[in-house]
């Protein structure tokens, strides 16, 4: 019951990542720090037993409430959860597809703003994240870094001075970071000049994913760009890399928006009106599709071309549209039709109310 009464409080906020803030906003949705810590001499996730395992949620979960960083937060124990609990914390960015995959001793910590999660027994002992709206990497890592101290203190972490941080996958050995921003470029793709960007980023040892993640593929013109190495470079080291890196893309990304507005504006603005005008009338619509117009709406508000409403009403709707989440907010399952009918519905009333 405490479960779902805090899920359901969930509901009636927006997210810190969502809120449209922050700079580069326009293209930039959200950035994101992640830490991967394990215990001393305990075996990573995969290799540990029961009693093991139990250990590492019990000692972290103890641990994390004597930090006075993560004091304003929620303990969820998955074996508490069924799956679209599990579905509505991956749609919300505050889990992984892989962590939800078994129940056993594994537990997610979150905050009120949703700017903190912390994975307990995920590919390692912990994975500590923290997101904000826009293009905001350093504010990600002042935050993290405080917390990490101060866990480290109620923590033996495995560390060795020649390699650093000890980790389930070698890539993440080092630092343990990974910074990600999460970028809306339809004007790219709309140029096709996006599969040069996404090749350029990969020869520069960075990688280039979907919206949620490892093992998805891009929709909607979000791509969710990520350094792969984190050993042999300080953690500002990596950062300004990102920095740079995005930066560039934010760059290329105005630029093929002012070519299209330029030459084709006329075509430009009838794709998105056409994609708002859908959105506001149809009874019956899927999660693709609505992904894909809500990039154009998106695009329209960003560039001038919608008016009516703001950038924080389409990233809630590009959330709240997922099919956990319109299950959370009927209050049952829903099938599939039952959902495109919903989440059209949905769709309406908030559009039509702006």
């Amino acid at each position: 019951m405490k479960v779902n009464m805090v899920l359901n409080d969930l509901l009636n906020h927006t997210s810190e990542w969502l809120k449209g803030t922050g700079p580069n906003s326009d293209i930039v949705i959200s950035s994101r720090i992640r830490f991967a810590r394990n215990l001393d001499k305990t075996p990573f996730p995969h290799w540990a037993d029961k009693k093991q395992s139990k250990n590492v949620l019990d000692t972290v979960v103890k641990g994390a409430g004597e930090c006075d960083y993560l004091k304003r937060t929620t303990v969820f124990e998955l074996v508490d959860m069924d799956n679209v609990d599990k579905q509505f914390l991956i749609e919300r960015h505050l889990m992984s597809y892989e962590h939800a995959q078994k129940n056993e001793s594994k537990a997610v910590i979150i905050d009120d703003e949703e700017i903190i999660a912390l994975m307990v027994n995920e590919e390692d002992h912990l994975r500590l994240q923290v997101m904000q709206s826009g293009f905001n990497l350093y504010e990600c890592w002042n935050i993290i870094n405080s917390i990490d101290d101060s866990l480290s203190k109620k923590l033996s972490y495995a560390f060795q001075p020649d390699w650093g941080y000890l980790t389930a996958c070698p890539t993440n050995t080092g630092t343990g970071m990974r910074g990600s921003v999460m970028l809306h470029l339809p004007a790219l793709v709309m140029a096709r000049q996006i599969n040069q960007v996404l090749a350029a980023i990969s020869k520069l040892s960075f990688t280039a994913r979907g919206l949620y993640g490892e093992g998805t593929q891009a929709m909607g013109n979000f791509f969710q760009v990520s350094n792969q190495v984190s050993l042999g470079h300080s953690e500002t080291e990596i950062i300004e890399n990102i920095n740079s890196l995005i930066r560039q893309i934010i760059e290329q990304e105005n630029q093929a928006r002012d070519v299209i507005l330029n030459q084709n504006k006329a075509l430009l603005e009838d794709k998105i009106n056409r994609s708002y005008g859908i959105l506001k009338s149809a009874h019956i619509i899927t999660s693709q599709e609505t992904t894909d117009l809500m990039s154009l709406v998106r695009l329209g508000c960003d560039m001038g071309i919608i008016r009516d409403i703001d950038r924080r009403t389409v990233n809630e709707l590009f959330i709240i549209t997922q099919p956990a989440h319109l299950q959370k907010i009927e209050g049952k399952k829903l099938s599939a039709q039952e959902r495109d009918l919903k989440r059209a519905e949905l769709i309406r009333n908030r559009l039509n109310k702006s």
